[in-house]
């Protein structure tokens, strides 16, 4: 019971980490129209996406059961 508690925190979590990666994907294409004023500000953004993603991977890992065991 804890565990499926757990997975379903997670999924929660995973879902809410995909509408950010998203919004920040949007907000970069966007800035990329203008890229001469912006490059700190898409710097910024990209370091965000990437994190983020990252952050989806380790959380997928968690539900995901290791199939090399």
């Amino acid at each position: 019971m804890i565990e499926e508690l757990d997975h379903k925190e997670i999924r929660a979590r995973l879902a809410e980490l995909r509408v950010m990666h998203r919004e920040l994907d949007l907000k970069i294409e966007s800035l990329s129209e203008h890229p001469i004023h912006n490059q700190l500000e898409m710097r910024r953004l990209k370091k965000e996406k990437l994190y983020i993603k990252d952050c989806i991977e380790r959380l997928r890992a968690r539900i995901i059961p290791d199939l090399n065991a």
